[in-house]
């Protein structure tokens, strides 16, 4: 089954950090093939969110209630793509899933997500 893999989920206080893991399962993927993974959120009774891509011209998007907050690492060797999310928010609290940049609505689509709750 080819699928994206989310992991690094958790439960954490504001002002926290986490670092959520995305990995290819079910096909291979060079450092190139990286790019094209984006992440995406989804809260309850809200729309799925692109979080981070990046853009044709290689610099990176990122959703402005993250910016400055969020940043998205490559690893080429072990063909990894993480989310860093420092000084999380209530408001961060959703299931988060990487996906392919170009889709509108993925979120559930290519993996099960990773679960992010933050507390006051």
């Amino acid at each position: 089954e080819v699928r994206l893999v989310e992991s690094g989920g958790g439960s954490i206080q504001a002002g926290g950090s986490l670092r959520l893991s995305c990995t290819p399962s079910g096909f291979q993927i060079d450092e190139r093939g990286l790019r094209w993974v984006a992440w995406y959120r989804q809260a309850p009774g809200f729309a799925c969110e692109k979080v981070s891509s990046v853009n044709q011209d290689g610099s990176t998007f990122y959703a402005d209630s993250v910016k400055g907050r969020f940043s998205r690492i490559e690893d080429n060797d072990e063909i990894i793509v993480y989310l860093q999310m420092d000084r999380l928010l209530p408001e961060d609290t959703a299931t988060y899933y990487c996906a392919p940049y170009y889709l509108e609505s993925p979120c559930g689509l290519w993996g099960a997500g990773t679960q992010v709750t933050v507390s006051e």
